[in-house]
């Protein structure tokens, strides 16, 4: 993984030899690239391998998405800032089946680094609500769920909500 500069380096470069090419009289070529350098702008806010991991997670396959995710060696550098918070969301979301001490820190980091969607805020608040729950800490379980019924506008977390309500009321 490189660094995420490069990309923009690599459509200025492209812009460049569009540039040129209109120059030359070849304006097909020159429209062709200018196409073509959208791409690694729009690499540059949607990382290529978030994309990939979450079109894993849509298909239930947590592997393949934690292979996709092992691809990005250092988010800091090659992620712009809300691309990290999205990563550490997903990396929270892998850790939640197996490790939830460190699953608590990448979700909490993920709010900290901020994510673009108001579900994605929610899901994240809510396993941090689980995870608070499950270590016996109800004051801050029940300030998540409401934080989470605040950004749930859909009413797609509703029935989790409830059954974390009825969880909470056997502590």
């Amino acid at each position: 993984m490189f660094h995420r500069n490069i990309k923009l380096v690599i459509a200025g470069l492209i812009l460049i030899t569009a540039v040129w090419q209109f120059t030359e009289g070849n304006i097909g070529n020159g429209i062709f690239l200018i196409f073509i350098a959208i791409i690694p702008v729009f690499l540059y806010f949607k990382n290529e391998f978030i994309l990939l991991a979450f079109l894993q997670l849509r298909k239930q396959n947590f592997s393949g998405a934690q292979k996709w995710l092992s691809k990005i060696t250092n988010p800091e550098t090659a992620l712009v800032q809300k691309q990290q918070g999205y990563y550490n969301y997903l990396q929270g979301l892998m850790l939640s089946q197996t490790n939830l001490l460190q699953a608590e820190k990448f979700f909490k980091k993920a709010i900290r680094l901020g994510l673009n969607m108001d579900m994605d805020l929610a899901v994240a608040k809510l396993n941090l609500a689980g995870i608070a729950m499950s270590r016996r800490r109800k004051i801050e379980a029940t300030a998540l769920i409401a934080e989470v019924k605040k950004l749930d506008k859909q009413g797609m977390l509703k029935d989790q909500i409830t059954m974390m309500k009825d969880q909470m009321k056997k502590i």
